[in-house]
């Protein structure tokens, strides 16, 4: 009975330890861009990077913090099919509670974007498409990562991935949370567009 458990632990475990790993901060640091949570929102997501005006980096932290969740769901469900999703789980988690920055990470849109991908290419093509659609017309990155998380849970009724459904609803209630401050800007009328100086 206990050793049930074992392959669902790891599998949560390693995308934990693969989604925490906070790119946008490493890659900051390493271009000498100081540290990246005292600069902009305080955000260690590729948003935050463009502030520094380091556009590369910014593209490269977004693809990497993309590529962790699909890593993490690809990998796990290479070596044992069906726990491919508790690895996306572990990744978006690890990505927004990083233990190294106690527990305050980013706010999980990219991850979210490679894990969604990962576990159904359609999927991710709606999440992408909702993404890039309404940052083109309202040009606020938070909105945009909002809109396309609450995509995904509705791609999933149409799709019928209903066993995937309450975690789309709860990654997407998870990404909405993380933006509350955003929300309060928003609202505020004080919330910088994207290409905003």
């Amino acid at each position: 009975m206990q050793s049930m458990w074992i392959e669902p632990v790891l599998a949560v475990l390693f995308g934990y330890m693969l989604g925490a790993i906070p790119f946008g901060l490493l890659l900051t640091r390493l271009t000498g861009a100081g540290d990246l949570r005292a600069i902009g929102s305080g955000n260690i997501g590729a948003t935050n990077v463009l502030r520094t005006g380091k556009k590369s980096i910014a593209a490269l932290t977004l693809l990497l913090d993309i590529g962790k969740g699909a890593v993490a769901v690809l990998i796990v469900a290479a070596v044992e099919d069906g726990l491919g999703v508790l690895a996306g789980m572990g990744a978006f988690l690890g990505h927004l509670y990083p233990i190294w920055l106690k527990f305050s990470g980013g706010k999980g849109v990219a991850t979210l974007l490679g894990i969604v991908t990962a576990l159904d290419p359609i999927l991710g093509l709606v999440f992408a498409a909702t993404w890039l659609v309404a940052l083109a017309l309202f040009r606020f990155s938070s909105v945009s990562g909002m809109l396309a998380s609450l995509s995904v849970p509705i791609a999933a009724v149409i799709t019928s991935h209903y066993s995937w459904i309450p975690m789309f609803v709860g990654f997407a209630l998870l990404v909405i949370w993380k933006h509350r401050a955003n929300i309060e800007r928003l609202l505020a009328g004080e919330e910088p567009k994207v290409g905003a100086s």
